[in-house]
């Protein structure tokens, strides 16, 4: 049985929690209704229906509710990038990176509406492109990782920088995403993903 103490902060937790996740949908309503650049924080509190000073207390403005926003989405993102990436042979890695970029791209084009939120906001925030460039480096980090090990393993050339690598290849899908994200790209997305494998795995991965 709960002490009234504890009841008493279980209840002010729960409505702490409901507070954020109201913001949050009205957030995303919002964006989703007009862009970032137009959208107000005081619009996003009217639809959430919360109090400015509640309101403040979760959030400091709306570039901070994008940035949550844009952690989750990213979330499904990292999914796909941090999957156990260990081939045993380079035709085993290609169609490991193949599968992840067709992944990548195909949740671009689930995800374009709020990417497209997302780009506008790295435009003109300073917290939000800072925000994406941490996000950048955890995925460069994460294709360095499984670079290095392809090139321990004997699958990779040696003579490669793994991080160099990695930014040149996470550009190129980074590219592709924001085309496809503005509906910009007239191949298809097996296409495009495709194309940047081959050439991707054939100027990095040595043949059996």
């Amino acid at each position: 049985m709960k002490e009234p103490g504890q009841a008493k902060v279980d209840k002010r937790h729960l409505r702490t929690v409901r507070t954020r996740e109201k913001l949050l949908v009205a957030a995303r309503d919002v964006f989703l209704s007009q862009d970032f650049q137009t959208a107000t924080i005081s619009q996003i509190i009217k639809q959430a229906g919360v109090g400015y000073g509640t309101a403040y207390v979760h959030f400091e403005g709306k570039d901070e509710l994008l940035i949550v926003l844009m952690e989750d989405v990213m979330d499904r993102f990292y999914q796909i990038a941090e999957q156990v990436f260990e081939p045993r042979s380079r035709a085993d890695a290609k169609q490991q990176i193949l599968e992840q970029a067709t992944a990548f791209l195909r949740l671009a084009d689930e995800e374009r509406a709020m990417l497209r939120i997302v780009e506008q906001a790295i435009g003109v925030s300073y917290v939000v492109r800072t925000k994406w460039k941490q996000i950048r480096e955890r995925f460069i980090e994460q294709i360095s990782q499984d670079i290095l090990y392809a090139q321990q393993q004997g699958l990779a050339r040696t003579d490669l920088n793994p991080k160099l690598v990695a930014r040149g290849w996470f550009f190129a899908n980074e590219m592709y995403l924001f085309e496809v994200v503005r509906g910009e790209t007239t191949a298809a997305i097996d296409e495009i993903a495709r194309t940047l494998t081959e050439v991707y795995a054939h100027g990095l991965y040595r043949e059996d």
